[in-house]
């Protein structure tokens, strides 16, 4: 039997300066594990009923941050995950990374901050490579291991096909 994925796309947005910007997704949001409290995730989201990959990705970033994307972005990594507690009523899910560059500016998208509540999206934040590394607290980031392919990304440049990244 084939799992059922929850298909979702992500934007990796980069600033000038190289910092991230990412949500901070309280539980209970398909990103956010059962035995954690939030998760640091790309902005993002599901894909839905009659969309391709970047027009999900072009409504979402619109929605939640204000970006107008108007070019195809380059696919930098996919993410896949079997597991039946990842995401809720799903098997798994499957994650597809677009690299954004834009000039720093404050998150504000179409949503409402009590519609952007009811998704579970606490907050945004830039963050710098450093500060991801040596974070020690008890927020996770999705992918759990970020800074390694942020460091790849930011060191080689975008890849000419999608990394395959793990949890």
């Amino acid at each position: 039997m084939t799992p059922r994925l929850r298909r979702s796309v992500r934007a990796i947005v980069l600033d000038e300066d190289d910092r991230i910007l990412l949500c901070r997704f309280v539980f209970p949001h398909p990103a956010v594990p059962g035995q954690a409290t939030c998760v640091w995730a790309a902005p993002g989201g599901g894909i839905e009923p009659g969309e391709d990959r970047l027009t999900a990705l072009r409504r979402e970033l619109r929605e939640e941050t204000g970006l107008t994307v108007t070019a195809d972005p380059p696919h930098v990594w996919h993410q896949e995950i079997v597991a039946a507690d990842h995401a809720p009523g799903f098997d798994g899910i499957v994650n597809d990374y677009f690299l954004l560059r834009v000039r720093h500016f404050q998150p504000r998208g179409d949503l409402t901050d009590d519609e952007l509540a009811a998704e579970n999206l606490a907050e945004f934040r830039w963050w710098r490579l450093p500060e991801i590394v040596g974070y020690a607290g008890t927020d996770l980031f999705s992918p759990r291991d970020l800074a390694t392919p942020l460091t790849a990304l930011l060191t080689t440049g975008t890849p000419t096909q999608p990394v395959h990244l793990g949890l």
